[in-house]
C-alpha cells in the first residue's frame, strides 16, 4: 500500500492511497465514523431552565456541540474498571453553565459552558444554544463521555469522509487535432491547450463526467480517454474538530488491523496461521 498526501490542514487531508480496493477503503471510511470514539455530552441535569426550549430539546442541542477529545486520560463507559453507570473522573467529563439575561435578550453561547478540564471543551465558543429574554434563566450540569458513531451522529469526529477511484486521462497523440474543444468544456481545468498539443495537468481533479470525450470530434473516435484506476483512491476526509485529522486516521487504522486480528482468530479457531 502506498499513500501520498496532496494537501493537508489542521482540520482536513486529501490524499492518494494505491495497491488497495474497494473493500478496503470502504472498510477504513465507515471506522471513521462510526468506530473512532470521541466526547460528546451524554446526560444533562437541569437546574432551572426557563427558556422557551424544553428540557429535552435544550438537551439535545448540548449534545451536538462537538468537544475536544482527549483519547488518552479518558476511557469508553463500557472499559472503565469504575464500572458504575454514574461514571467517574476517567470515563466522565462534567461541564456547567449558569447564564442569565437581565434587562435585555441574552443570546447563549457554547462558550458559557464550563468545563471541568479545560481539554474537555467545546471546539467553538460561537455555537448559538438558545435565546434568553429579559429574567430568564439556565442553570445546568452537564457531563461528556466517549462514544462512537454507529451509537449516535453526536460521536462522530469527521463531518466529511469521502473517497473516489483517481482518475487517469490520457491523450492519443495520433488523433489529437489540438482543435482545444475539450480543454474548453472541462470545468475542473484538467486539461491544458498549449497551442502545441493538449495537456494533462492535475488529474486529479478530474471529476470523470466525461464531457471532453463528448466534446472530442476527432474520428473514429475520440482522442481522449477518461477512466480511472481501480487499485487507488482519492480520499477527502474534514475532522469536526473533536480530534485532530491525522489521530482520526491514526485510530481507525489501528481499529481496522484489530477487527481483521479478531476475525482471524475466530476462522482459525484462536491460532493465527501464517500467510
Amino acid at each position: 500500500m502506498e499513500i501520498q498526501i496532496l494537501e493537508e490542514t489542521n482540520s482536513t487531508i486529501c490524499f492518494v492511497v494505491r495497491g488497495v480496493d474497494t473493500p478496503f477503503v470502504n472498510a477504513l471510511r465507515r471506522i471513521m465514523l462510526a468506530e473512532v470514539p470521541s466526547m460528546a455530552i451524554d446526560e444533562v441535569v437541569i437546574i432551572e431552565n426557563s427558556s422557551v426550549l424544553h428540557d429535552e430539546i435544550l438537551s439535545h442541542r448540548l449534545g451536538l456541540i462537538p468537544l475536544t477529545t482527549n483519547l488518552d486520560s479518558y476511557n469508553l463507559p463500557e472499559e472503565c474498571t469504575c464500572k458504575s453507570d454514574l461514571g467517574c473522573n476517567l470515563c466522565r467529563a462534567a461541564l456547567t453553565m449558569g447564564v442569565e439575561a437581565k434587562d435585555s435578550t441574552l443570546t447563549v453561547y457554547s462558550g458559557d459552558l464550563v468545563p471541568e478540564n479545560p481539554d474537555i471543551r467545546p471546539v467553538s465558543d460561537k455555537i448559538p444554544i438558545v435565546k434568553l429574554a429579559p429574567d430568564q434563566k439556565i442553570k445546568l450540569e452537564a457531563y461528556a463521555r466517549l462514544g462512537r458513531g454507529r451509537d449516535h451522529a453526536k460521536w462522530q469526529p469527521v463531518s466529511k469522509c469521502v473517497y473516489r477511484h483517481l482518475p487517469q486521462v490520457k491523450i492519443d497523440a495520433e488523433l489529437c487535432n489540438n482543435c482545444g474543444k475539450c480543454a474548453e468544456i472541462c470545468s475542473q481545468r484538467v486539461l491544458l491547450n498549449t497551442r502545441k498539443a493538449i495537456e494533462v495537468r492535475n488529474a486529479v481533479e478530474c471529476s470523470l463526467c466525461q464531457d471532453c470525450v463528448d466534446a472530442c470530434p476527432a474520428m473514429p473516435r475520440p482522442a481522449i480517454e477518461v477512466t480511472w484506476d481501480k487499485s487507488a483512491f482519492i480520499f477527502d476526509v474534514e475532522s469536526n474538530g473533536v480530534l485532530p485529522i491525522e489521530r482520526i486516521l491514526l485510530e481507525a487504522l489501528d481499529i481496522l488491523d484489530k477487527k481483521i486480528e479478531s476475525f482471524l482468530e475466530l476462522i482459525t479457531g484462536g491460532e493465527i496461521e501464517e500467510g
